[in-house]
């Protein structure tokens, strides 16, 4: 599967956007990094909808989820 470069540079420009509005998710996502990113622990994630609605899922983190989720971090750093 290539890499489209345009595609990157929209992903990009969204996440950007995505922290402008949202500024304590990377702050958060950091605090992980450093102290709870450890394989076997359990990340949930829950979405609540206006109208009271709930869905939650969750993974047992393992070594390629944390590589992923670094990854990702690290790349935030070079902007």
């Amino acid at each position: 599967m290539a890499i489209n470069p345009l595609q990157l540079l929209k992903l990009k420009d969204r996440f950007h956007i995505f922290k402008e509005e949202h500024p304590k998710v990377v702050p958060f996502l950091k605090m992980l990094r450093e102290k709870a990113l450890e394989e076997g622990n359990v990340l949930e994630i829950r979405v609540k909808t206006k109208d009271g609605q709930e869905y939650t899922s969750n993974i047992r983190l393992t070594g390629n989820d944390i590589e992923t989720i670094t990854s990702l971090l690290k790349e935030k750093k070079q902007e």
